[in-house]
């Protein structure tokens, strides 16, 4: 079950975060990152889609014209995810995440992932 100190420790992981009406977590509003909170019934729910649908942003997302601030956001992206998750993915974990899980292109292999305690080896079959 979602509970609200869950929202808020999602929302004080990503910084300016906001809920729409349509039950969007919005984590980053000018590069349009988010997932549909008010599809998760549970914590597992929320990680799935954190792994699922920002590691692209984390990894290689440019919505910026400058290299410098598309690092910012990328690391922005990466310690909002770590700090959610409790993990310490690097730069690389997070490359090979977003090959293995991101976009839900293999829902069943995220909750295994996150049910192993995020062990790195199981994405790489």
């Amino acid at each position: 079950m979602i509970t609200w100190e869950i929202v808020k420790k999602l929302m004080n992981c990503f910084n300016n975060s906001l809920i729409n009406q349509n039950g969007e977590f919005i984590a980053h509003s000018k590069a349009n990152v988010y997932f549909n909170l008010s599809t998760c019934k549970t914590e597992l729910d929320i990680k799935c889609k954190i792994l699922e649908w920002f590691s692209r942003s984390a990894f290689k997302m440019c919505p910026y014209d400058s290299y410098r601030r598309n690092k910012e956001f990328q690391r922005f992206m990466l310690n909002g995810i770590n700090e959610f998750l409790e993990t310490e993915f690097t730069e690389n974990d997070i490359e090979e995440i977003y090959i293995y899980l991101g976009n839900a292109c293999d829902h069943s292999l995220t909750v295994k992932f996150i049910e192993s305690g995020y062990d790195m080896s199981i994405l790489k079959r």
